[in-house]
């Protein structure tokens, strides 16, 4: 786990380098709220993926296809350690075992919690989905607004960035393919 105290350390020694006063009235607890939060964007170094599994698979005799869209994810680019986010889907072809469909946002979670790219973070998730279910296939589209690239640099606010891994069925068959992909830009309800 982190350090909390060193935490907050580097970040009083952060403000001052900027040219901040970490003891005036709106910075003085920045240092212990900043620790909190960098906790919790990193908190998926230290989960595990069984735990988080928790038993949550079941043998079913289910061969369509199963989706989960619009999960919601931050995470940390790390080149600049400054936050991206957006949507991820998730869909996989059952054999004869398939997942509690809250796992599959917790699964997102876990690697999105760490220092991510997003290319990385989307093969990751179809990889994990792959060894845990072992389906017939796997795809995972990730749709990310990345403020390195809003805030600073190219300074382009309306560019997002899309990938996608798709692994078995979901690489071999365009047919698969297509039906995940038509699927996962359907409209709410």
């Amino acid at each position: 786990m982190n350090d909390h105290k060193k935490l907050e350390e580097m970040t009083k020694s952060l403000l001052v380098e900027i040219g901040e006063d970490p003891s005036r009235e709106g910075l003085i607890k920045t240092p212990q709220r900043v620790a909190k939060a960098w906790e919790f964007f990193s908190q998926g170094y230290t989960a595990n993926i069984d735990d988080i599994v928790n038993d949550a698979i079941f043998e079913e005799d289910c061969s369509e296809m199963v989706v989960v869209r619009d999960i919601e994810f931050f995470s940390m680019c790390e080149h600049h350690m400054i936050p991206f986010f957006g949507r991820c889907h998730v869909g996989y072809l059952p054999d004869k075992k398939v997942i509690g469909l809250s796992k599959l946002p917790r699964i997102v979670d876990v690697y999105s919690r760490r220092l991510q790219l997003q290319e990385r973070l989307t093969g990751q998730i179809a990889e994990t989905v792959q060894e845990i279910l072992e389906p017939v296939g796997v795809g995972v589209v990730m749709e990310g607004r990345h403020l390195c690239m809003q805030m600073r640099g190219v300074e382009k606010q309306n560019s997002f960035a899309t990938t996608s891994a798709m692994l078995g069925q979901f690489r071999k068959s365009a047919e698969t393919r297509a039906e995940f992909l038509s699927i996962i830009s359907m409209r709410q309800f």
